[in-house]
């Protein structure tokens, strides 16, 4: 997986925090729950957010780990109409990237298809645990892993990919089992992983599927471009990624819960 990120490998970019970035985090980190999930012989730490008995939601990270924007993304999720049971699974072990390089190692360094099992291990608990149906998302290294997963993992009732495409030799996306929606920005230029080939490759392959499916391409932004905090504004910035597009976050944002709102209602 390395020659996706090749372009930024020579970026060092350490976010430097503010007093008021730090509440803000600390304030986001205290409405979750810490719980652990057995697979196999391996116990691992997830996050919790939002309602008891609500439909549920995996949110699956970036290549930085389970920081900040991944859990505003799981709290914003969570508050949702009509509400939902958000849960981010630590696929590095308490592991964060906090500049490109260390990011670039730790997804390197990922289990692809162990990460795959910890995503079916957290759809299971959340079905054991009051959610009736339960919905997988991801951003990145999450998106890749969510398309995997909808092809992987059983149970999966919808799924919401962002910006990245799995590797052929982990999961071919003709094979999805459950309907699929994913967003992708036109300006992105990770090359056959999340770039405006890919999407089109991606959605070719999604019709062969026979499952409902919409790949959404957003005029005039890159990578990441969900990441709309000021934090990770100015981390996209340190990565070349100068569009700043609000109005597409919340566009795809609506069509998000569109979505998950079809499919795991009741």
């Amino acid at each position: 997986m390395s020659v996706l990120f090749k372009t930024l490998g020579s970026i060092s970019l350490r976010t430097h925090l503010t007093h008021s970035r730090l509440q803000i985090r600390s304030m986001a980190t205290s409405n979750f729950n810490k719980i652990q999930i057995q697979r196999d012989d391996i116990t691992f730490d997830a996050y919790v957010v939002g309602k008891e008995d609500a439909p549920g939601i995996v949110v699956i990270q970036e290549w930085w780990g389970v920081d900040f924007e991944i859990k505003n993304h799981a709290l914003k999720i969570s508050q949702l109409e009509p509400g939902y049971k958000a849960l981010i699974p630590d696929l590095y072990r308490g592991k964060v990237g906090l500049d490109v390089a260390e990011a670039q190692h730790l997804m390197d360094g990922l289990d692809w298809p162990g990460a795959v099992k910890d995503i079916q291990a957290s759809v299971n608990w959340l079905k054991a645990n009051g959610s009736k149906k339960v919905g997988v998302t991801g951003y990145c290294m999450g998106g890749a892993l969510t398309i995997a997963s909808s092809v992987l993992v059983p149970g999966i009732d919808a799924a919401v990919a962002f910006y990245g495409v799995p590797p052929p030799e982990l999961a071919d996306p003709a094979n999805v089992k459950a309907p699929i929606q994913a967003h992708f920005g036109e300006l992105d230029n990770f090359v056959g992983f999340s770039d405006i080939k890919a999407a089109k490759a991606l959605e070719e392959k999604l019709k062969a599927s026979g499952q409902p499916y919409e790949v959404h391409v957003y005029p005039g932004v890159a990578h990441a471009f969900m990441n709309t905090s000021p934090e990770g504004i100015e981390r996209r910035k340190g990565m070349g990624m100068t569009d700043d597009n609000e109005a597409a976050a919340e566009l795809a944002w609506s069509r998000f819960q569109s979505w998950m709102k079809r499919y795991l209602s009741a």
